[in-house]
């Protein structure tokens, strides 16, 4: 059994979101070469199962660890249509209407919608400090869209950042359910699995609606879209998935929630290095942010684990991975302490 080392924890955490930060902006430029959000989401799926199948086909206990039952298949699928496929497509459309950290902001509300379900939806109890986070979140949102003026952010964009949050919502409930009997490696094989035929599906249906001509382009920087298409699979998804996966062995889920928030900071700051001053948030929505922070922080830590509640224990707990699409989930333990 492996011995925890928070420092290394948290060391695998800051990094993953130091990679997934970079990996904003670099959507956003590979949006900008010509390729839209279909694209993207197909692209980064196919590179990363295509990875993810390698390396389990690598590690033992190979294949066998890629099985699964006609019962778990409904399960895994819509995982990974959720988690894999709905966000990232929506977190796209957000990220190439909206700067990448406001985008970010929108979607890290999903702890929020976690929570409200734990305690409307399945009765839970939750700590009075939920209802402050609400109210944070709710305020911090509306500093960033500026709602005393007249609204300045793109409508569809931020449509597209809270649909986001809603599907990471669903994905982090799914992720409660059954996932425990499945390994990291082979969950997210499966998920990304899901995503990419999802990916053709739709290219299938929108057949004509763009070409794959802006992969052998350049950016407006002279950096080739398909070197930044390979960050994308390789150290944006694969990569930050993995450091997570290692950092869950060492930190409770709290805390790689909590930490994983340095996310749309960084994000933010290297949006606005190298794409320029529009990524830039003014002083009323850095103020938000921070807020919406805050209220989220307060619901990571707000469920009360159900051995400890009045009602009688559930067989697992909601745990809430940082974000959907770069994270995975662990098995969900009574008593631990569950994020959202």
């Amino acid at each position: 059994m492996t011995t925890p080392r928070p420092g290394l924890g948290v060391a695998m955490v800051l990094a993953s979101a130091g990679l997934f930060a970079v990996n904003g902006t670099v959507s956003k430029l590979v949006l900008r070469a010509g390729l839209d959000a279909p694209q993207l989401t197909l692209l980064r799926a196919a590179g990363a199962v295509t990875g993810l199948l390698v390396l389990s086909l690598l590690l033992r206990p190979g294949a066998r660890r890629l099985r699964a039952t006609p019962g778990q298949l409904p399960l895994l699928i819509g995982y990974g249509l959720a988690g894999f496929f709905a966000v990232p497509m929506l977190y796209f459309v957000a990220i190439s209407r909206l700067p990448v950290g406001i985008g970010l902001l929108f979607e890290y509300t999903a702890p929020l919608l976690v929570a409200l379900w734990a305690r409307f939806g399945q009765r839970h109890r939750v700590r009075p400090r939920l209802w402050a986070g609400l109210a944070l979140s709710l305020v911090g949102l509306g500093c960033v869209a500026e709602v005393w003026g007249e609204l300045k952010l793109d409508g569809l964009g931020v449509l597209a950042g809270l649909g986001a949050a809603v599907f990471l919502a669903a994905y982090y409930v799914l992720g409660a359910h059954g996932t425990a009997r499945r390994d990291t490696l082979s969950l997210c094989t499966w998920a990304f699995g899901a995503s990419a035929v999802a990916g053709l599906l739709t290219r299938a249906v929108t057949v004509g609606t763009g070409g794959w001509e802006p992969l052998t382009t350049d950016t407006d920087g002279g950096v080739p879209v398909a070197l930044l298409c390979g960050y994308m699979v390789v150290l944006g998804s694969i990569a930050p998935y993995l450091l997570v996966a290692g950092a869950i062995r060492h930190l409770p889920a709290t805390s790689v929630g909590i930490l994983g928030m340095a996310e749309p900071v960084l994000a933010s700051a290297v949006a606005w290095v190298v794409i320029g001053p529009g990524e830039a948030l003014n002083t009323a929505q850095l103020t938000g942010g921070l807020l919406v922070l805050a209220g989220v922080a307060l619901a990571e830590t707000a469920r009360v684990a159900p051995d400890r509640a009045a009602a009688p224990p559930a067989p697992d707990t909601v745990t809430v991975p940082p974000r959907a699409g770069r994270t995975s989930p662990r098995p969900a333990r009574s008593g631990r302490g569950t994020a959202g």
